[in-house]
């Protein structure tokens, strides 16, 4: 009878003897945890950043950043004549991030002033009715983007950094102008008699620093507070210097702030469709072209769904390169599906020869070969945001040029146009690039009158 109460007995005293362990390991864990609170409450952040990092202040032109582009369109040091160095100062990446960004932005508005001199376009502010008070955007135009009575060209770009007349960033930077920027598109189609209006997609907001709220006082009873209240506010305190040690490793805004979106241009798509109402639905061009890349292709169809009849009515063709649109996704309908299909053409990386038929994900506009194989799989190519366009460089074989132009000349030639007007290519120029590939976009159109 003494059996079964002397087992339960051991048994009880295995389990203690069990949870022994766990509780010194947890208290030594614990105690761990507090020294590595208490070493990096320690840790004066705001003197390890002045020791570790120069000032974030950089120069605002690029005579200060002592940097110039040459005649052949490439940055170049004004004494050293080398190419621009990302990392200016080793071990310290977000220094040099927030330096190329700066740089960046000087880009943007020389791009701006080539725009308006070289190209002598104009510029137009969005939304047409912005008051001097609200925030705006703008786009470009040609001299007779509205009043050109035959052809217009559109000009889409991807998402991004990238403003209005640029392909990429990095391409300006590290390559040259006419890689990255938009220039070279719109010479030519001006020497071929199109009006040209240059799309701001990326332009959706002003950004304003945050206001910092003042530090509360102390409370004068903060002495009699729970200990369990005071242990939760230094943990709040804890994590506030831990984050701010991940604001010093990592590249990001200094300053808190907020963004005010600019009316009815709050997204790329919002953009689309207000250009759309505005200028090109009242230009006078009987036929409307777009270039869409990137992200520009979706923009493009969701203007679509929202005014079919009217750009199934005005627009002639579109070339698309690495479009991310989704026609299920953006819930495209089965007539939008079938125009895309006679009037577009996306050409996207892949290891096939150019132009050879790709296998569509969706059944939406052909897919062909581009001509590369950087990209193996479409989510590579979807996952890849800042996809990149340049025009065919001089060295390219006329052989090749020569296949390009035939191969979008036999797609352009089937698409309907004006009754007034006749069709047909007399060129094409174009291209893509990333990192050493590249391929080439066919569109150069014109139509006699």
């Amino acid at each position: 009878m003494l059996t079964r109460p002397f087992t339960f007995i051991l048994f009880i005293l295995w389990i203690t003897m069990a949870q022994i362990p766990g509780q010194e390991n947890k208290e030594k864990t614990t105690a761990l945890k507090g020294e590595q609170l208490d070493l990096l409450s320690r840790i004066d952040l705001d003197e390890l950043m002045k020791k570790d990092e120069p000032p974030l202040n950089f120069p605002k032109t690029l005579e200060e950043f002592e940097y110039a582009f040459n005649e052949q369109g490439r940055l170049r040091h004004i004494t050293t004549g080398e190419a621009y160095a990302f990392n200016a100062r080793e071990d310290l990446h977000r220094w040099n991030q927030k330096r190329y960004e700066a740089l960046g932005e000087i880009i943007t508005r020389y791009v701006y002033q080539l725009l308006e001199t070289k190209c002598n376009l104009t510029k137009e502010i969005v939304p047409v009715d912005a008051t001097a008070e609200e925030p705006r955007s703008f786009i470009y135009l040609s001299a007779d983007a509205m009043s050109n009575p035959a052809k217009l060209l559109v000009l889409i770009q991807g998402c991004g950094v990238v403003r209005a007349g640029q392909w990429a960033r990095r391409l300006i930077i590290n390559q040259d102008l006419d890689s990255g920027t938009q220039i070279p598109f719109i010479t030519r189609a001006q020497e071929e008699g199109y009006g040209v209006m240059v799309l701001n997609p990326n332009e959706n907001h002003l950004e304003v620093e945050r206001p910092t709220k003042p530090a509360p006082l102390p409370s004068p009873e903060a002495s009699d507070e729970p200990a369990e209240k005071r242990e939760r506010k230094d943990d709040r305190e804890s994590k506030k210097k831990r984050d701010f040690y991940e604001k010093y490793r990592n590249p990001q805004k200094e300053s808190e702030t907020e963004q005010i979106p600019i009316r009815e241009n709050g997204s790329p798509e919002e953009h689309v469709l207000h250009v759309w109402d505005h200028f090109v639905s009242k230009a006078a061009a009987r036929n409307v072209f777009v270039v869409a890349h990137s992200y520009g292709g979706l923009s493009l169809v969701e203007l679509m769904i929202q005014r079919e009849a009217q750009v199934k009515n005005r627009v002639c063709a579109v070339a698309m390169t690495d479009s991310i649109h989704n026609v299920w996704h953006q819930d495209a309908n089965k007539s939008i599906q079938e125009w895309l299909q006679q009037h577009c053409r996306n050409w996207v990386s892949s290891p096939e020869p150019l132009d050879t038929p790709v296998e569509p994900m969706l059944s939406d506009c052909p897919r062909v070969s581009a001509g590369n194989g950087f990209l193996k799989s479409p989510k590579q190519l979807i996952g890849r945001l800042h996809a990149k366009l340049e025009l065919i460089p001089p060295s390219l074989q006329r052989t090749q040029l020569s296949s390009m132009t035939n191969s979008f000349s036999s797609y352009i030639s089937q698409c309907p146009v004006d009754q007034r007007g006749e069709l047909r290519v007399i060129s094409c120029v174009g291209g893509f690039s990333d990192r050493e590939d590249w391929y080439v976009l066919c569109f150069r159109c014109c139509a006699e009158v």
